[in-house]
């Protein structure tokens, strides 16, 4: 295996992707090459680390080593020897293959956070013997690995996993009753998972919780109201765009690095700016009072509420996007003011106000990608509506309304800057630019307005302060696409919030492994790194014995060089493989002719 680079032009920029690769040689005597791990863009200090990584794997690998080999009969001359049992390999059978790798990995990032200490305490075994966190362990592994109802769990995933191999159980870890009951013993022990969290993020990494992040999604039910007094489902704004299906709105709060804190799920008609102050709250009994920074988006935080933050002891610190409304407003003060810069690529202008500070702040990079957008939009739809101007002849003028409201729904960010006036009794429109929005646009593109009570604060880190919020949006995504938090398939309410508890906890390890890999690549995802460890597999392995017995062995499979390479990078060890077993004699000669 050797790195390799790949470099890509984007926005003027040269970029550099390394990649890890493996030649193999194939039929015909040729070498091709095998793309096994991408990187993405890393720092030569990483680049160094992972070409040891992948010298040391090869040194390895190619230590010869000399073995004795003796043929089968020689066992013969020491038949009266009770320690040697003659076996039939011929008779060999191989059973049950199911994958264990990604399995035992979820376990050990489920050991690194001690959340099996955490629930063991909390969740103690029924009268029964039911062992609930287990249980849980089962349900979380399954919405990290391979999402889906707790049904299909139950029918098939299960026993094609060696979760019960790992954990020391059998199928009735995967009993359908058992799971559903497991979720309604989960939320009163929300807060202390927290606090749990809380400890465990500082000492694993270090995390400070001094600059938090604040967002919001919704999740949304295929159902059919009404629904009971009280219940969490309502219609409401989708960001889904699915505004026909009621829903849940999900409140969340991560550290600059993506490391979940608190969550709460709130009713689908929430509105976003009647959310904040309960946080605000929670926070404070959750952590003490504190002088920390909140980063939020527009639309979020009212007057009200930025003002009793302001007004708090101590002041509650807070840096919010501004909506582009007030951005008008401010735009002759903002004027003639310099701008200053902040990084490369990045300026700014600062304007104090009223005990706060407004930093308008635009990015090289970002102008350009959003003129690419706006052009890319305006060129689409201009072609469209030159071709329906065409057709217009042959149109009824209901089928042109049509038309022209499919093409506004396409291009809605062109139509914006597009004068259209139809013929209130033809079937006939005029269209064209309007120059003033459209110089609008170019003046407010790649460029936002920030606001803070950070008066004295550094413009670069307010700015670098108010990017970080991607991590929340980041993981809002995992939620939806690596973890699929929907369909929900749950009708009571608790189990719907325990759902999304167990959806929660799944994001912690992913968070943790993601945390992990942050160090060694930026290129390298969770989702990829268990993808890989899947395709280590566990088998059985029976072979029967001369006198009737039969021997069996438990055994996963060796990974693959560019798995072990990312064991030694991740400083992960496999387990010993577990010890034969053989059938006693009894009931070997209880066994059938």
């Amino acid at each position: 295996m050797f790195l390799r680079a790949k470099i890509r032009k984007k926005d003027g920029k040269r970029h550099r992707y390394w990649s890890v690769v493996e030649s193999k040689r194939v039929a015909g005597g040729r070498v091709v090459q095998k793309h096994v791990l991408h990187l993405g863009e890393i720092n030569d200090s990483q680049e160094l680390a992972w070409r040891r990584s992948i010298e040391a794997l090869d040194a390895e690998a190619g230590r010869a080593r000399t073995l004795a080999l003796f043929p089968e009969d020689r066992a013969a001359e020491t038949a009266t020897d009770a320690s040697i049992v003659r076996l039939k390999l011929s008779q060999l059978r191989l059973r049950r293959p199911r994958q264990w790798g990604a399995c035992w990995l979820a376990l050990s990032l489920w050991e690194e956070l001690r959340l099996d200490r955490f629930w063991s305490e909390r969740l103690p075994a029924s009268r029964k013997g039911t062992r609930w966190d287990q249980e849980l362990f089962v349900l979380v592994a399954y919405r990290l690995l391979a999402p889906g109802s707790e049904w299909r769990l139950h029918r098939e995933w299960f026993e094609r996993t060696a979760l019960a191999d790992l954990m020391g159980g059998d199928f009735g870890l995967a009993e359908i009753h058992k799971l559903y009951r497991c979720h309604d013993r989960l939320l009163e022990h929300k807060e202390a998972l927290f606090h749990h969290l809380t400890e465990r993020w500082r000492d694993l990494f270090a995390a400070r919780f001094d600059l938090l992040l604040y967002d919001l999604t919704s999740t949304y039910f295929e159902a059919e109201p009404p629904f009971p007094e009280g219940d969490k489902r309502r219609y409401g704004y989708s960001r889904d765009h699915r505004p026909d299906c009621v829903q849940v709105v999900i409140a969340l709060v991560v550290t600059p690095e993506g490391l979940p804190l608190a969550y709460e799920v709130l009713s689908g008609n929430t509105a976003d700016k009647t959310t904040l102050r309960d946080f605000l709250g929670k926070i404070e009994r959750q952590y003490g009072k504190a002088r920390r920074v909140w980063v939020m988006d527009r639309g979020i935080p009212t007057e009200e509420t930025l003002a009793e933050m302001r007004a708090a002891d101590p002041p509650v610190s807070y840096l919010v996007g501004v909506p582009k409304g007030r951005l008008g407003r401010l735009e002759r003060d903002l004027v003639g003011r310099p701008w200053r810069e902040a990084r490369p690529g990045v300026e700014v202008k600062l304007l104090p106000r009223d005990g706060e500070l407004y930093v308008f702040a635009q990015s090289l990079d970002r102008v350009a990608k959003e003129r690419s957008m706006r052009r890319r939009q305006l060129k689409g739809l201009w072609a469209r509506l030159k071709e329906l101007d065409r057709m217009s002849a042959n149109l009824t003028r209901d089928d042109l309304l049509i038309k022209l409201g499919q093409a506004k729904a396409k291009w809605p960010a062109g139509w914006r800057l597009v004068e259209v006036e139809i013929d209130p009794k033809l079937a006939a429109y005029r269209y064209g630019l309007d120059r003033k929005k459209l110089r609008q646009a170019r003046r407010r593109e790649g460029r936002y307005l920030l606001r803070s009570n950070l008066t004295d604060g550094d413009p670069a880190a307010l700015w670098s302060f108010y990017i970080q919020l991607v991590q929340v949006e980041e993981a809002f995504r995992t939620l939806k696409g690596d973890l699929a938090v929907r369909p929900i398939h749950h009708q009571d309410e608790r189990r719907i919030e325990a759902h999304i508890f167990i959806a929660f906890l799944a994001y912690c390890l992913h968070a943790t492994l993601g945390r992990r890999l942050k160090g060694l690549a930026p290129g390298l995802t969770p989702r990829a790194v268990f993808e890989k460890f899947a395709a280590v597999q566990m088998i059985d392995i029976h072979i029967p014995t001369a006198d009737g017995r039969e021997l069996q062995l438990t055994r996963y499979t060796q990974p693959e060089p560019e798995l072990t390479l990312l064991l030694n990078r991740l400083k992960l060890d496999l387990p010993d493989q577990p010890p034969p077993k053989i059938t006693s004699a009894q009931a070997a000669a209880a066994l059938p002719p």
